[in-house]
């Protein structure tokens, strides 16, 4: 009899030993860190057509065909295959068009960071060209902006500068250090 109550207290105490082996065992560093870490999330979209609207006129038309959407404390969206805008007037007429190859569009500052191969034309023929640019539609006027190297095509002249800044419509410019105007025939210009 005695060996089934000794058999029962050693059962007992083997059980209570192993809980307290289990309820004791430590995580690292590197797991706890991993568990409680925030987690960043990326939303993705594929063929996206956005339209910018300021009331109930419609600015612009953005396309793209990756948008990837980063969930962080400073969200941000890229457009890491190439963007193409559309800029219109109040009538809806184009009024000057974009492409870049990357965009970053910072959303707390409503500013467009776009680089590689940036291009931007008008309706008069007017044809920027440069490897950067900022679009901040905060800037009224002025949205189109850079201290970058710049290019200009126009019907009659390849103008080279060190910036600019530029309203959306892209009818008129101010270029910074201007470094020069060549005047040619239109016939004469590269495409």
């Amino acid at each position: 009899m005695m060996r089934i109550f000794s058999y029962k207290i050693s059962k007992a105490a083997l059980i209570i030993y192993s809980c307290f082996f289990f309820y004791s065992c430590e995580n690292s560093k590197e797991e706890i860190q991993n568990l409680t870490q925030k987690k960043i999330g990326i939303e993705t979209a594929k063929d996206v057509t956005i339209l910018y609207t300021v009331g109930a006129q419609t600015k612009s038309k953005i396309t793209a065909p990756l948008m990837l959407r980063h969930v962080e404390n400073i969200p941000f969206i890229e457009f890491t295959k190439t963007i193409h805008a559309d800029f219109f007037d109040k009538d809806l007429n184009v009024e000057s068009r974009l492409t870049a190859h990357y965009a970053k569009y910072l959303e707390r500052e409503s500013k467009v960071y776009m680089k590689d191969s940036v291009v931007v034309y008008n309706s008069k023929g007017d044809t920027l060209y440069c490897d950067e640019l900022y679009w901040d539609r905060n800037r009224t006027g002025h949205e189109f902006y850079t201290e970058k190297p710049i290019r200009i095509r126009t019907p009659t002249q390849i103008i080279d500068g060190d910036g600019l800044d530029a309203p959306q419509d892209f009818k008129s410019w101010h270029i910074i250090n201007s470094r020069g105007i060549v005047r040619v025939p239109s016939s004469d210009l590269p495409e």
